[in-house]
């Protein structure tokens, strides 16, 4: 926030100017002291600072209008799935992807749920994905803190967090070549592994500390050169499924493999001899965990 300045001009006095009093200045100081800590206290109170991007954030960025609001308000008394059935009746925005694509995830979630779901973005579908996993633990991560925000209002019972990227879309080359060289690790195959540009080492220990039966990999944004794309997610979600410790696969859903980068990287890390299935722009993998997820030397496939 720019300062702005007021200067006072005064007429030139005749009369003799008494010098100030150590009580008068201290006064003075603490005056502008109290007037000062009140000021910030009204930021704080009406601001919120999102800690990756260091913006600040209106808790009323994008009012809600009536219909929403009275959406909002029903978590409160009715079963999610009544109101998510009630949200998707009056709501003019549809999930993005294809009644096909979609079922091709609900039927895997039907024969897990109540299960671990991880998805990447937050879409429109984000409700629709959450009921599909009654009594789960279904977590969002979106890009946009402003949108994270605007969604939580609408949905309150969503459990989303904000992701900050580091990458580009116009690094995708560079980074697949690189990533044997930069990302060998020790330890956490991605938690504070600051050196690997690929992997997410950012999140909470929510998401580090819980293996993910189902992670749907619709996010960041990856169709224009300056957005983060979708490489650390996918290079991420296969540590994930690599460093699995409870029995069992993880399924890893992948939307938009018509674009060069998400279909590259899935050769890479996904690994086609995974891939069980898809439809449309989405691909179907289920992999299994592996001794020493660390232990990327060798590739992932």
């Amino acid at each position: 926030m720019q300062a702005l300045i007021f200067r006072s001009y005064q007429q030139p006095s005749h009369k003799k100017k008494h010098p100030s009093t150590p009580n008068s200045r201290l006064l003075t100081l603490l005056a502008a002291t109290v007037a000062t800590t009140l000021f910030l206290l009204f930021l704080f109170r009406h601001t919120l600072i999102d800690p990756n991007n260091n913006h600040c954030i209106s808790p009323t960025t994008v009012p809600l209008t009536a219909s929403e609001s009275v959406i909002a308000a029903e978590f409160e008394a009715t079963p999610p799935t009544l109101v998510t059935i009630l949200h998707y009746a009056t709501a003019l925005a549809l999930p993005q992807q294809t009644k096909g694509e979609i079922r091709r995830a609900f039927d895997v979630l039907q024969s897990l749920a109540p299960c671990n779901f991880l998805v990447f973005g937050l879409g429109h579908d984000s409700l629709m994905w959450d009921s599909f996993n009654p009594r789960g633990t279904t977590m969002f991560l979106e890009e946009d803190p402003k949108w994270t925000l605007f969604a939580l209002q609408r949905f309150p019972i969503l459990h989303a967090d904000t992701v900050h990227y580091s990458t580009r879309l116009s690094d995708a080359k560079a980074l697949i070549n690189s990533y044997k060289r930069d990302c060998a690790t020790v330890s956490h195959p991605l938690k504070g592994d600051w050196q690997c540009m690929l992997a997410l080492s950012n999140l909470s220990n929510d998401v580090y500390d819980r293996d993910w039966d189902v992670i749907m990999i619709d996010g960041p944004r990856g169709y224009f050169s300056a957005a983060p794309g979708r490489m650390a997610v996918i290079y991420s979600a296969a540590m994930m499924a690599r460093g699995r410790k409870k029995s069992g696969v993880t399924h890893v859903f992948l939307h938009d493999v018509d674009r060069d980068v998400e279909k590259h990287y899935a050769k890479e890390f996904l690994c086609m001899k995974y891939r069980v299935g898809g439809i449309r722009k989405l691909w179907h993998f289920v992999i299994p965990p592996v001794v020493n997820a660390s232990d990327i030397a060798q590739g992932f496939c």
